[in-house]
């Protein structure tokens, strides 16, 4: 295979392998040809065509997607198309490509799931794949004025090209429920005519985070009094969740270490088990929860290690705090760093 087959087919089963589905977005990303910010833009509807954002041209992504598309074929995958809408108000059909080819198109939208789904399973992925997107509001950052009165407000709300205040939205009816409780969001969502999602762009991770709903004040009452109802049983299956939860992580921490021992059979058994508990840590934000990690991918978890050599063995940090810049100190701890991963890849004796 070409050496983009193979970065393809790594990303593609890695995809799968966590999500039981794959997607041309699935691999872009993976590929890193775009960022999941720049793909975020673009489902908001503040990008044209995804094109745009990519690294390469439109020749380029449709070799991959035609390069997924055998892969998947020869592994008996199932076909599906998927609904790609901006999550705005005029909820207009997104382009992957700048020409709008309907047949590219059609390509791009395709995704492809595992042939064991179950039929309660398949089924759930096929709504998904036809369901169109919340409405996606955002949190002002700073001033702004509206567009449409030059007014201000807590929230913009993206039209075409504008950016409107709720009232001239006709939104002003909703009330904000602050994210934190996942039971009353999910139902005062459900219990709303018209409901809509508030993000807020991170600019040091690069994304946009939910910051709560936009739900109508009946529902949001409803929503109130079905989760007092239902207390106590959910806090009795939370905890039973968190338990569960905790299992898995301990089990998925020992593979981790055990494949960091494959991968760097030099490094001492009890900082491969320190690295795996860190990198694993749960709601840490660390590559060791990323999903090509929890499939054990080479790449993740050598980043993984990489983190923690970086940070324990060399003097980056003490560099960081004297002010030395993120790129500087990095180039200054380079050699240390290759020193270390040289000799943790050399089989112990």
């Amino acid at each position: 295979m070409s050496k983009l087959e193979r970065r393809v087919v790594e990303v593609a089963e890695s995809a799968l392998a966590t999500r039981k589905v794959v997607s041309a977005v699935d691999v872009l990303t993976g590929l890193r040809w775009v960022r999941t910010a720049q793909v975020d833009s673009w489902r908001h509807g503040r990008v044209d065509a995804l094109e745009a954002a990519t690294a390469v041209d439109a020749a380029k992504l449709l070799d991959a997607v035609s390069i997924l598309r055998e892969w998947a074929q020869r592994k008996g995958l199932v076909p599906g198309d998927a609904v790609y809408v901006a999550a705005s108000r005029d909820r207009r059909p997104l382009r992957f490509t700048r020409a709008g080819d309907d047949a590219v198109e059609a390509a791009f939208r395709t995704e492809w799931s595992a042939a064991d789904l179950s039929p309660a399973r398949r089924k759930r992925l096929a709504e998904r794949q036809q369901a169109v997107p919340d409405l996606v509001v955002h949190a002002a950052a700073g001033v702004w004025a509206c567009d449409g009165c030059d007014g201000t407000a807590p929230f913009q709300v993206p039209d075409g090209d504008e950016r409107l205040c709720p009232g001239c939205a006709d939104l002003d009816h909703l009330v904000f429920l602050p994210a934190g409780h996942a039971a009353l969001s999910r139902r005062a969502k459900a219990e709303s005519g018209l409901s809509a999602v508030v993000v807020l762009f991170n600019r040091r991770r690069k994304r946009y985070e939910r910051q709560g709903v936009l739900v109508e004040e009946d529902a949001l009452a409803r929503a109130e009094r079905s989760c007092l109802d239902d207390e106590d049983a959910r806090e009795r299956r939370r905890q039973r969740d968190e338990v569960r939860r905790a299992a898995a992580d301990v089990e998925y921490q020992a593979a981790l270490a055990t494949r960091i021992a494959e991968l760097f059979p030099g490094c001492p058994p009890a900082r491969a088990q320190a690295i795996a508990r860190h990198a694993g840590e749960r709601r840490s934000g660390r590559v060791g929860r990323s999903a090509a990690a929890k499939v054990l991918d080479e790449e993740a978890v050598t980043l993984a290690v990489v983190a923690a050599v970086r940070h324990d063995d060399t003097e980056y940090d003490a560099l960081l705090m004297a002010g030395v810049p993120r790129r500087e100190a990095r180039a200054r701890i380079r050699r240390r760093l290759d020193d270390v991963l040289t000799a943790w890849r050399r089989r112990a004796r």
